[in-house]
C-alpha cells in the first residue's frame, strides 16, 4: 500500500522525469568503452559534477583503465547515523567509440530509449541521482550512501575489484545498479565469473623440411582445451566459453606460440575452487611445450543467503510504499555485486531501469521505468 512518504517520493521522481531523461541522453552521448581512459575520465568528470550538485562528495581513485569514482552522500534526519548503503556501478560500456554514429544510434521509439549504455549501465547512474534529488525534495530521512563507480567492470573489474571488497566491509548492505531481469525482478545471486588465459610456448621449425624439431604450440593449445572441456564436463553446472584463440603465422612454419582466453561460470564456490585448481595444475601434453595458465580476472560465485532474503524483504516493503511489487531471483551474469555478496554483505542487484539488449545494437530502456526505479531506490534509502 502506498504511504504518504512513498507518494511524495513517487511524485518527486515523476516531476523530474523529463530532466532525468535528458540526463540519460547526455550520459549516453559520452561513449566510454573499457580501456579508453580519456573518455572514461571525461565522463567521470560529468557524473562527479552532477553528484556534487546534489550534496555528495567525490573522490577520484586512479586505476590502469581510468579513474574510479567514490562518492559519498550524507544521511539525513533520524537515519543519518545508520551505517551507509553501498551502491555499485560502473563508468565503462562494451560499445566502441563510433557506435552512436553507427550500429547503436541514440533515439527514442515509442516508450523506449535506445542507445549505447542506456541499459548497462548509465540508466542506473541516473536512477541514483534522481533518488537523491527526490529525497531532498520531500525532506525525507535517508541512510547515507557510498557510491562506487568503477572503470573496468565490463572486463571483470581486474583492477577495481579490491576497491569493491574494501568498501563492502564498511556498509549495511550493497545494491547494484546493473539492469534487472527483463520483467524488472531484482537479482538475488549470481554465478561466479572467471576470465582464464592459457599461453602455450612451442618451438618453431620448417613444417616440411624439419617438422620433427618443432613443437606445435597450436596443437598443444587444442589438446589443452580438450582437457579443459573434460574437467568442465565433470561439473554440469559449469559454463565454458572459449572466447579468443590466437597463434601461428604461416602454414610452412611450425608455430611456436598460441593462446586462448576462456570465460568460466560457476554456480557455487566449491565447484569454482575445484575447477580452477585443476586448471592451474595443467601440464604439457607433448615434450618441449610450455603451458602457462593464468586467471585474468575473477568474480567469485555469490550464492543465496538468509541475509539477502531479509534485504529483499525490506526492499519489497519499501517498494510497497511507492506502489510497486518487488520480487527477486538468481541471475546468470556476473557483476561487482558478486564481490560484495561473496564477502557476506547483504546484496541485491538490478536497480537500473527496465529494458533489454544490454551489449547489443538494440540496447534500450523503458523510459517510464527511470522514474519508477528512482522512486524505489529513494524509498529503500528512506526505510531499509
Amino acid at each position: 500500500m502506498t504511504t504518504d512518504l512513498g507518494a511524495a517520493l513517487r511524485d518527486a521522481t515523476l516531476a523530474s522525469a523529463d530532466a532525468d531523461l535528458e540526463r540519460l541522453v547526455a550520459y549516453a552521448r559520452h561513449e566510454t568503452p573499457t580501456g579508453d581512459r580519456d573518455a572514461i575520465d571525461a565522463f567521470a568528470d560529468t557524473v562527479a559534477t552532477d553528484a556534487v550538485a546534489l550534496g555528495a562528495t567525490a573522490r577520484r581513485l586512479p586505476l590502469p583503465h581510468g579513474d574510479a569514482l567514490l562518492m559519498e552522500h550524507p544521511g539525513s534526519g533520524a537515519r543519518a547515523d545508520l551505517r551507509p548503503a553501498l551502491l555499485l556501478g560502473h563508468l565503462d560500456t562494451v560499445h566502441p567509440v563510433g557506435s552512436l554514429a553507427g550500429a547503436v544510434p541514440l533515439h527514442t521509439a515509442g516508450e523506449l530509449l535506445h542507445g549505447p549504455g542506456v541499459h548497462d549501465m548509465k540508466g542506473g547512474l541516473v536512477v541514483v541521482l534522481a533518488a537523491w534529488a527526490a529525497l531532498a525534495a520531500v525532506g525525507a530521512p535517508a541512510r547515507a550512501v557510498r557510491l562506487l563507480l568503477t572503470p573496468d567492470e565490463e572486463i571483470g573489474s581486474p583492477s577495481s575489484g579490491n576497491l569493491v571488497t574494501a568498501q563492502a566491509g564498511q556498509v549495511a548492505y550493497a545494491l547494484g545498479l546493473e539492469p534487472p531481469h527483463r520483467d524488472g525482478a531484482l537479482k538475488t545471486s549470481r554465478r561466479g565469473s572467471t576470465r582464464w588465459r592459457l599461453q602455450v610456448t612451442g618451438r618453431a621449425a620448417h613444417a616440411a623440411l624439419d617438422p620433427e624439431s618443432g613443437v606445435n604450440a597450436i596443437d598443444e593449445l587444442v589438446d589443452q582445451l580438450l582437457v579443459l572441456r573434460a574437467v568442465a564436463a565433470e561439473h554440469p553446472d559449469v559454463l565454458v566459453n572459449v572466447g579468443t584463440v590466437d597463434g601461428g603465422g604461416r602454414t610452412n612454419v611450425v608455430p611456436d606460440a598460441a593462446e586462448a582466453e576462456v570465460g568460466l561460470r560457476f554456480v557455487d564456490a566449491a565447484t569454482e575452487t575445484v575447477v580452477l585448481d585443476r586448471l592451474a595444475a595443467l601440464r604439457p601434453v607433448r615434450d618441449g611445450a610450455v603451458v602457462a595458465p593464468r586467471v585474468v580476472s575473477r568474480r567469485p560465485a555469490w550464492g543465496p543467503s538468509t541475509a539477502t532474503e531479509r534485504l529483499l524483504e525490506a526492499v519489497a516493503e519499501a517498494g510497497r510504499t511507492v506502489g510497486q511489487d518487488v520480487v527477486g531471483r538468481p541471475a546468470a551474469g556476473a557483476a561487482d555485486t558478486n564481490l560484495s555478496g561473496a564477502a557476506g554483505i547483504p546484496s541485491l542487484d538490478g536497480f537500473a531501469p527496465v529494458g533489454g539488449g544490454a551489449h547489443a545494437a538494440h540496447e534500450h530502456v523503458l523510459i517510464a521505468s527511470v522514474a519508477q526505479r528512482a522512486a524505489l531506490l529513494a524509498a529503500v534509502l528512506a526505510t531499509a
